[in-house]
């Protein structure tokens, strides 16, 4: 592994000298513009493998994506490599179904330090709730970003990490909607805690979720990439583009269904991947259908 190989991955060719905030701002971008949040593997009869080595020859040299323990942990060596002041944090992300965050620990962050200020750097939950930037973690304030506003609270040592809704614009549709508008215009996504993790704490978890056929990954294909302008989304056989703050605090939506021949060539077209295996697309009825809202 090296971190030069990384950067061609991810079309980086500036400086990396200073391990400083606009650094690892203009990385961390590059990143999740060119590695897709995915779970492709386990809908064509792939194991998926926690190990660095592992990760690594997937999302660089096979120019593939991963979800959040895979991304998040080619980051983590990324920012090691690069000198950054990081460590592994555990989060329970918010379920919208259950109106509940999970009871276990089911998602892995990145908390990084940088001349006194913590800043949370994730780039592994995909679709609309993806930040662009790294957070700074203090609690009650109004961070915007293009994607909209995300703000941490803190409760006794537990953080909440949540983001407000901005209105879609379907062009089918007449009339700028809200999804879910009875829950209000706050989406929450995720809790954690500050206690260092490492990659082995979530061993069990990435078996889990691989066998487990009561859980969203087994339940729903996806892949999801961030542009420039917003994100490409693919659910089973349906493509969603959206452009954030299309009108004012209204984002675009775009929804198409596919075939099957389709979506082999959206992979490759929009998302770049090409798979070694054959992709059984899988979106499981009774789930809500806009991915804005399901991941």
């Amino acid at each position: 592994m090296n971190i030069q190989e990384y950067f061609a991955r991810i079309s980086y060719n500036k400086s990396h000298k200073n391990a400083d905030l606009q650094t690892l701002t203009v990385i961390f971008q590059h990143h999740i513009q060119a590695i897709p949040f995915e779970n492709l593997s386990m809908h064509c009869g792939e194991t998926i493998e926690l190990d660095l080595q592992s990760i690594y020859n997937k999302i660089v040299r096979k120019k593939r994506g991963g979800w959040c323990l895979e991304s998040n942990h080619l980051l983590f060596w990324a920012l090691q490599e690069l000198g950054y002041d990081v460590c592994i944090l555990g989060g329970n992300s918010y379920k919208p179904a259950e109106r509940a965050y999970a009871a276990e620990i089911n998602h892995i962050l990145l908390k990084v330090e940088i001349e006194g200020t913590s800043y949370i750097v994730d780039a592994g939950f995909g679709g609309a709730y993806q930040a662009w930037q790294p957070l700074m973690l203090i609690s009650g304030k109004d961070q915007p970003q293009i994607p909209g506003i995300f703000h941490f609270m803190e409760d006794n040592g537990t953080w909440y990490f949540e983001k407000i809704k901005r209105k879609h614009y379907i062009p089918e549709q007449s009339v700028p909607f809200t999804d879910t508008p009875e829950l209000g215009n706050i989406r929450k996504i995720y809790t954690f805690t500050l206690e260092p993790r490492c990659i082995n704490d979530f061993q069990e978890l990435n078996t889990y979720l691989q066998v487990s056929p009561d859980n969203i990954l087994q339940k729903k294909s996806i892949c999801t990439l961030q542009t420039t302008e917003g994100l490409y989304a693919l659910v089973g056989w349906t493509f969603t583009e959206v452009k954030y703050n299309y009108m004012e605090d209204v984002d675009l939506v775009q929804v198409t269904t596919l075939t099957d021949e389709e979506v082999e060539k959206t992979l490759k077209d929009k998302f770049n991947i090409v798979l070694e295996n054959k992709l059984i697309p899988v979106n499981v009825r009774g789930l809500p259908p806009n991915l804005v809202d399901t991941i």
